[in-house]
């Protein structure tokens, strides 16, 4: 009999609960953005992130269990994200989750939010291990060996500004509204990518490492440079600069993944797959070149339906059923962590500190 699980997810601006079951059934999944709350401000902030999550939990799971038509009753294991993330909207899940399992009587598994990214595939397409995955967020980017639910070969990830990152300030840059991955896009659709040939950073030196700071950087000072030139810019300016941008780090992407694939395949995987998933994978033009990078390896392509490659719960609730089939206890101690990267194994990309490394 198939296994009821829910779901929980608050790490950065979206308040999501899910019920899944252990037979890849998605009974409901609910997620409340905060856009409207920090669009005056040009990004996430933090505090009002942790405050409207604290608010809005309790109404994410209510929901959640109404669309299901299910109880707290019917629940075998509750899981929840655990870290890495903005630590009050990750603390604000945790306690939520606690508070429901000690009084629903409940087992409680903490997650890891970037394994629910990397897992993901499993619960849409049932992808054998090992598969490569590039995680590609606003906060995260890594080429991973998805080699087990407990266990991921890091060969890769950005050294600096992740791509969502990248695109949320140069959206800010260009007075384009948040968030600014969609907002980038839809600019760029109306654009000339050759006419600004923005440089693609680390693509001269080996491996998988990745850098978007600097392309950021070039994109401003050309904004600079015409403004100077003609006392502003025409929207054709800028659906030409975010043209630019996105075949960047489209590039870039797809060249660094390419690059993957060849220790990949020392795994020896019985069906070579890649996969994307984090809501940078929602944008076109990236996925076509990761397309077209499978396709010229003979590897197959997956990336799951959009609105699971935003933060959503499904994918919390998933890997916590992944976690239960192999015996793994999830976190332990279950305590809200900042930072928690999946390969530890590995010296960390961005540096260490007193809370561990970040990713």
């Amino acid at each position: 009999m198939a296994q009821l699980f829910l779901g929980i997810e608050s790490s950065c601006d979206d308040t999501a609960a899910a019920l899944v079951t252990s037979d890849r059934e998605i009974l409901s999944s609910v997620v409340v953005d905060q856009t409207a709350l920090h669009a005056a401000f040009g990004g996430v902030v933090p505090e009002i992130a942790a405050r409207a999550h604290a608010e809005k939990l309790d109404i994410a799971v209510e929901t959640a269990l109404t669309e299901a038509g299910r109880s707290l009753n019917d629940l075998d294991v509750i899981a929840v994200t655990a870290g890495p993330g903005l630590i009050g909207g990750v603390l604000s899940g945790v306690m939520c989750a606690r508070g429901i399992a000690t009084g629903a009587g409940k087992p409680l598994i903490g997650v890891n939010h970037l394994a629910g990214h990397a897992l993901t595939p499993r619960l849409t397409d049932d992808l054998e291990f090992p598969y490569l995955m590039l995680l590609v967020s606003g906060g995260h980017c890594q080429l991973l060996v998805v080699e087990a639910p407990d266990r991921f070969h890091r060969l890769g990830g950005t050294i600096d500004d992740a791509p969502g990152e990248a695109f949320d300030k140069t959206a800010r840059v260009l007075g384009l509204p948040q968030p600014g991955g969609p907002a980038v896009e839809r600019e760029a659709r109306k654009g000339d990518a050759a006419r600004f040939r923005f440089p693609r950073p680390l693509m001269d030196r080996p491996g998988c490492d990745m850098s978007f700071s600097g392309l950021k950087t070039a994109l401003l000072r050309e904004r600079d440079r015409l403004i100077a030139d003609q006392g502003g810019i025409t929207h054709q300016d800028r659906a030409d600069l975010c043209a630019g941008f996105q075949a960047a780090v489209a590039e870039v992407l797809a060249k660094k993944t390419a690059r993957a694939i060849e220790t990949y395949l020392t795994f020896e995987p019985s069906d070579p797959t890649i996969a994307v998933a984090g809501g940078v994978a929602a944008n076109s033009a990236i996925r076509a070149g990761l397309e077209t990078v499978s396709a010229e390896a003979g590897l197959r392509f997956t990336a799951p339906p959009l609105k699971l490659c935003t933060d959503n719960a499904a994918m919390i609730a998933w890997a916590g059923i992944e976690l239960a089939r192999i015996g793994h206890p999830g976190m332990d101690p279950l305590v809200p962590r900042p930072r928690w990267p999946l390969d530890d194994r590995q010296a960390a990309l961005l540096g260490s500190g007193k809370k561990g490394a970040k990713a």
